[in-house]
């Protein structure tokens, strides 16, 4: 059978961490119990010595060693789709596209079709097998409604280099959202550990013992009449990360209804209620995928202007009240 080697640093700002979770971070395209099967039958090394055990402890600046097994050919997964899809940059490692709002990512959870992995196949992009059966290429996800900037594998080892850059939080990652009020102070920071919801398992929460940590930071570009326009920048990339903890500071994204309700039923103002009640999406958009490029070392950023739907939402905020 033909394996694979991976090499990964816990970094100096990391907490310790168990040795199946530290994997499961970096190796996304492999599910935890794989990766205690691997552990089990001592593929895995914690500087240079074999674990045993999946609960051993990653301290930081321990290098962590694995050996794995080639995944399965991802012709048998996703099938090929015609969907419409902005490239903005591709070569033989990599693919970066302009996700529009309501895109999926990757099939799963009873959807088989209709994603960024059908749409890609469909324009006949080699996507690195090393993503697994579902979701062959992807490294990093933007929720469904949120638009914007990603990058997608074409080959495992870019794949590998990749997926080590996002969990050694060397990616930059920059978005604009707007959100409810105006947040004070008008620059700073959120630090606050994120967990799932003990009571709806498909949200995320700040109000609970233990989880993540997880680190935002924002900078109002903009003021409006009941609103303002962020730029955020995530030193980490949790699930629902920036609409969680928007939430927490009492400035939901707007349009967001899972995290803020609806806000929109506030606004005496018809036109301006109906604006953003009609958004049909969250207004949160990923401008700005910085990264080093896996096979050639060099820095390459790319950006993505606001899309035309939340151009026009600000059109309208921004007229007098």
């Amino acid at each position: 059978m033909t394996r694979t080697r991976a090499r990964f640093e816990a970094p100096a700002s990391e907490s310790p961490a168990r040795l199946d979770l530290f994997l499961t971070a970096r190796l996304p395209e492999w599910t935890r119990s794989a990766l205690r099967k691997q552990i089990d039958a001592g593929a895995v090394r914690v500087n240079g010595r074999p674990a045993r055990k999946a609960g051993a402890a990653v301290d930081p600046g321990d290098v962590v060693d694995i050996e794995l097994p080639e995944l399965a050919d991802p012709a048998a997964g996703p099938v090929a789709q015609t969907i419409p899809l902005v490239v903005l940059f591709e070569d033989h490692d990599l693919v970066v596209v302009d996700k529009p709002a309501g895109l999926v990512v990757h099939p799963g959870h009873g959807r088989d079709d209709g994603t960024l992995v059908n749409a890609l196949l469909g324009r006949g992009t080699a996507l690195a097998p090393a993503g697994g059966r579902a979701r062959p290429g992807i490294v990093h996800r933007l929720d469904r409604e949120t638009s914007g900037v990603m990058v997608v594998a074409k080959t495992d080892s870019a794949h590998r280099a990749l997926a080590a850059a996002f969990a050694s939080r060397e990616v930059r990652k920059t978005y604009h959202a707007l959100v409810w009020g105006h947040p004070a102070p008008p620059d700073g920071t959120i630090d606050r550990r994120i967990a799932r919801s003990r009571t709806d398992r498909t949200k995320m929460s700040t109000g609970l013992s233990g989880g993540r940590t997880a680190v935002t930071r924002y900078r109002t570009v903009e003021t409006l009449p009941g609103f303002a326009l962020l730029e955020i920048d995530l030193e980490t990339g949790r699930t629902h990360q920036i609409r969680v903890h928007m939430q927490a500071i009492g400035h939901p994204v707007v349009g967001d209804e899972r995290y803020g309700g609806r806000m929109w039923r506030s606004l005496r103002d018809p036109r301006r209620r109906n604006a953003v009640r009609d958004l049909g999406r969250n207004a949160l958009h990923a401008s700005t995928l910085a990264f080093t490029h896996p096979r050639t070392g060099t820095a390459v950023s790319f950006e993505s202007p606001l899309p035309r739907e939340l151009d026009a939402l600000l059109a309208v905020l921004r007229e007098p009240v």
